[in-house]
């Protein structure tokens, strides 16, 4: 839970069921629904929610964060998970990975990390990752090119405030 929660004011979710973008919200893990997680927009910020968010949209990465205790080291992790559900063999500092991916992306398709609420249902306390998505706003035909730019500002500054705590407590993060 705590290995989640970190992400909570760091990376935006994307709840395809409503077609929304959260950068604001809430995680909950209720023992009445043996502690499943549970994430609910935030509903004082209305205006931090992005609607009309298809799922053609959002694509699937294929990259997990996962904590560095998985692997023998501290911090966070990017790293790839076989089909079978094991541990892929590249695991590469989060930040560095993660920057490494932007710089290699052009400008008018960047890099936008998110996470998607259908994935977080399924974490395992044994298995604690994190599978990212992207968003590529131009692919969102009902939302205006404001909408689009601050939909990416908005992802951005996230990540960038991911960056600061990894790099603030390397050694802090959590399981």
């Amino acid at each position: 839970m705590d290995f989640v929660r970190q992400f909570e004011t760091t990376l935006c979710v994307y709840s395809p069921s409503v077609a929304q973008i959260y950068s604001t919200y809430n995680m909950f893990f209720p023992d009445e629904w043996d502690r499943k997680l549970v994430i609910l927009p935030d509903s004082g910020a209305y205006h931090d929610t992005f609607f009309h968010v298809e799922r053609e949209s959002v694509k699937a990465t294929g990259l997990y964060i996962i904590p560095g205790q998985l692997i023998g080291k501290t911090g966070l992790y990017l790293a790839n998970v076989d089909e079978d559900r094991s541990l892929g063999t590249r695991q590469i500092p989060f930040a560095i990975g993660m920057r490494a991916i932007q710089a290699k992306r052009p400008s008018d398709d960047p890099f936008l990390p998110l996470l998607a609420k259908g994935d977080l249902r399924e974490l395992h306390q044994s298995w604690p990752v994190m599978h990212l998505h992207r968003v590529q706003p131009v692919a969102i035909s009902q939302m205006s090119d404001l909408d689009q730019s601050n939909l990416a500002n908005v992802i951005q500054e996230k990540l960038e405030s991911l960056f600061l705590t990894i790099e603030r407590a390397p050694d802090e993060q959590v399981a």
